[in-house]
């Protein structure tokens, strides 16, 4: 019988995080030991995230592996792993076995007194993963090629945890023989290394509890997701990414509260390409994470202290397989997206006046906003924002396989003002022209006006305003209810000297309007002499029409708020 003493209770930094966001009393469900589900998963899994703190008591990332096996359990309570390595620019590698010659032996003498090493065993195929930290006791490493070689290293697992498959986005993963080279190690990033962190679709991230103890786990949602905020020699290099609905352990979080300092690796799984980063961190929660980054109540910003890219640095490569089902949308930082939001946005409520049905799946609808001084004066093309948390947010859940993106769903909608306002009139009413196309539009489709829904104003913003002078030729293409901007204002345009291509609507010849029943083409447009256009579709489309209209000027509104 084997009996087991480590300190797998909370720590401060934990504590703060529950206090802070409210989450009942538990138990730490962390394991003193490797059960034998970490063991299984370490064994089956491909990848491996390590971390560990540099000489100066730095956090870095690396990702290992490329195939099962190369991992795995070799005494009760001790693993080893056997993979190829960079030599050179690795930062972990470095910590962990930059003492020891090439083919000699790093032993700890005494149990427990080896460097602190945390890690991640992941298998993104079949979205399983374990997390595992312990202690160093033996290392080597012997170059093969030039930059690379086969290292080896044993650890002693002294806590283990498995964790759920949100955000995971599978991949399978191949080996590969790697030729690193060190592209930059300069503050700012480099064109390379941003362009890096704004495809990535998730990145490993480790942090420490002091030198007590220390936890590496992934952090994955839609390409992108991850926001460089500053990228200069003045302003410095500040990344921020949204902390998504998840276990509520707050293991990472409360480590950046103890100690607030993290390394990050971002990761190419096409090329072999790999970022590494460390540095400061800060925890947003509330309102601070709110007024930084939009549809969130908890975010990270992390002051990049030291970086590295290198070029053909893993020893796997990933295919892309399916996103997860639990990846919200991209949530931007603030200061890409203009809102007109009032402070005491919470007091202003908007109510259903009456709801007319188009076709069965495009209505309008008219609001009445319940104090229109404190609400930000709107224009016609400008888009409205309505938050339905109150009738639609059922509260947390770690898991909702039945329907995953609520999760993360603020229920905060933008739609397109397709009512005009004429000038003399008080700006108390607004409609919108939607089409049912998710749970919030299928409420709305839903909805009695005569039972009086209200529903919460953020605000107005967005500066889609078709602007002709007198005689002025402009052009504007419409997908679908992209129409709507156009409603709103047609009464001031001059229709003679506006070409309009609208697309996806199915009732127009009886408007007398000429339909063709086939794809826009680019010869469409060649004919046409207007030199201003106004695009309102959809992105690939409006990335088509972009190409097609190149040499004139365009204008279009990203409603990705």
């Amino acid at each position: 019988m084997a009996f087991y003493e480590a300190e797998t209770q909370w720590h401060t930094g934990e504590e703060q995080m529950h206090k802070l966001l409210r989450v009942p009393q538990r138990d730490n469900p962390t394991k003193p030991y490797l059960t034998p589900n970490a063991a299984q998963t370490l064994m089956r899994s491909p990848l491996v995230a390590l971390g560990a703190l540099d000489s100066e008591g730095r956090p870095w990332t690396t990702i290992l592996g490329g195939e099962a096996g190369f991992s795995q359990p070799i005494a009760q309570g001790i693993i080893g792993m056997k993979t190829t390595v960079d030599m050179v620019h690795d930062p972990v590698v470095e910590t962990l076995l930059g003492e020891a010659k090439d083919g000699s032996v790093i032993q700890v003498k005494e149990l427990g007194k080896g460097k602190m090493v945390s890690g991640l065993a992941i298998d993104l195929e079949t979205r399983r993963r374990v997390k595992l930290f312990g202690r160093m006791i033996a290392g080597a490493v012997s170059g093969t090629e030039e930059g690379i070689g086969e290292a080896q290293v044993v650890v002693k697992i002294e806590q283990s945890l498995g964790n759920c498959p949100k955000y995971l986005n599978k991949k399978h993963i191949i080996p590969h023989i790697p030729k690193p080279h060190l592209e930059s190690s300069t503050l700012p990033l480099s064109t390379k290394a941003v362009d890096l962190i704004s495809q990535s679709d998730l990145f490993f991230i480790s942090s420490s509890n002091h030198d007590r103890d220390m936890d590496t786990n992934h952090r994955g949602g839609p390409p992108g997701f991850v926001r460089v905020l500053s990228n200069s020699p003045v302003e410095g290099v500040t990344l921020v990414y949204p902390e998504y609905s998840g276990n509520r352990f707050y293991q990472t979080l409360g480590n950046l509260l103890s100690t607030p300092q993290a390394g990050l690796a971002f990761l190419n799984f096409e090329n072999g390409d790999i970022l590494y980063v460390t540095g400061k961190t800060e925890v947003l929660a509330g309102e601070a994470a709110r007024n930084l980054i939009g549809h969130t109540n908890l975010a990270v910003k992390i002051h990049v202290e030291a970086a590295r890219y290198v070029s053909n640095a893993l020893s796997f490569r990933g295919q892309l397989g399916e996103r997860s089902p639990y990846n919200p949308p991209v949530w931007y930082l603030n200061s890409e997206k203009s809102l007109s939001l009032p402070s005491d946005k919470s007091q202003i409520t908007t109510t259903l006046l009456s709801k007319t049905v188009l076709t069965p799946t495009i209505a309008r609808f008219k609001f009445h906003i319940s104090d229109p001084k404190k609400a930000s004066t709107w224009k016609p093309g400008q888009y409205v924002a309505l938050s339905f948390a109150d009738e639609l947010d059922i509260g947390y859940s770690h898991m909702r396989d039945d329907d995953p993106k609520s999760l993360n769903d603020d229920f905060l909608r933008t739609f397109t003002v397709s009512s005009r306002q004429d000038e003399k009139e008080n700006h108390d009413q607004f409609e919108i022209t939607i089409r049912k196309v998710g749970v919030v539009t299928d409420f709305m489709f839903r909805a009695n006006p005569r039972a009086g829904l209200e529903v919460g104003l953020s605000g107005f913003g967005g500066e889609f305003f078709v602007e002709q002078k007198e005689g002025e030729k402009v052009g504007f293409v419409a997908g679908g209810v992209g129409i709507t901007p156009l409603l709103a204002q047609a009464e001031d345009l001059d229709v003679e000297n506006l070409s309009l291509y609208w697309t996806g609507w199915k009732k127009l010849q009886a408007s007398g309007a000429k339909v063709e029943k086939r794809r826009l083409k680019k010869e469409d447009f060649e004919m046409e002499d207007a030199k201003k256009w106004y695009l309102c579709t959809g992105t690939a489309f409006r990335n088509q029409l972009l190409e097609w209209l190149g040499g004139k000027e365009t204008f279009y509104e990203d409603f990705n708020y």
